[in-house]
C-alpha cells in the first residue's frame, strides 16, 4: 500500500510538461507502459523488504532497487516482444524518469549507472534462458551478491564499470 502511495504522490506533484512528456512515452506503447509501472511497484517492495534503511536514499539498496527496476522491466516487456525491443524501451523509459525528476548530478549518474548494470546483467544472461521462463528470483540473489560488492561513488569522473555503486550518506 505504500508503494502506490508513493507513486501517487509523486504523480500529482509532477508540472503539467511533465505529466504530457511522460505520456508522450507511455502512450505508444501501452502494454510496455503497464508491465514497467508494474516492475516498478515490485522492485520497490522488494527493495524496501531487503535494503530497509537504504532501499529509498542513496545507499547500497538505492543501488539494488535501479538495478532490479531495469531487469524487471526487461523481462516483462521480453515475454510480450523481442529483447532488443525491450531493451530500447527500458532505457527509455528508465532515462526519463532522471530526466523528469531531476537529482543532484551525482545521484543522477549513480542512478543511471546502476540502471545500466542491470540492463546488462539481463542482457548477459539472456542467451542461458528462454525469455518465456524469467523469473524475478532469477536476479535477486546475483543483485545481492553485486550490491554487497558495490562501490562508493565520490565524484562525476569515478568510473567504476561492471560494479553497482551508491553514495555515502
Amino acid at each position: 500500500m505504500r508503494t502506490f502511495k508513493v507513486i501517487f504522490n509523486t504523480i500529482r506533484s509532477m508540472s503539467l510538461k511533465k505529466i504530457l512528456r511522460l505520456l508522450s512515452a507511455v502512450l505508444p506503447h501501452p502494454i510496455f507502459s503497464v508491465l514497467s509501472f508494474y516492475a516498478t511497484v515490485k522492485a520497490f517492495s522488494i527493495a524496501q523488504k531487503l535494503y530497509p534503511k537504504t532501499a529509498s536514499k542513496n545507499g547500497e539498496g538505492n543501488a539494488f532497487r535501479h538495478a532490479l527496476w531495469c531487469c524487471l522491466i526487461m523481462m516483462y516487456c521480453c515475454k510480450i516482444s523481442s529483447p532488443e525491443k525491450a531493451l530500447d524501451f527500458c532505457k527509455k523509459i528508465t532515462d526519463l524518469h532522471e530526466e523528469l525528476f531531476p537529482n543532484e548530478p551525482l545521484e543522477t549518474k549513480m542512478d543511471l549507472h546502476n540502471n545500466k548494470i542491470g540492463m546488462d546483467y539481463f542482457m548477459e544472461i539472456l542467451p542461458g534462458i528462454h525469455r518465456q521462463f524469467f523469473e524475478k528470483s532469477f536476479f535477486i540473489d546475483e543483485l545481492q551478491k553485486k550490491t554487497a560488492n558495490a562501490k562508493v561513488l565520490k565524484n562525476l569522473d569515478d568510473d567504476f564499470d561492471g560494479h553497482l555503486v551508491y553514495l555515502e550518506e
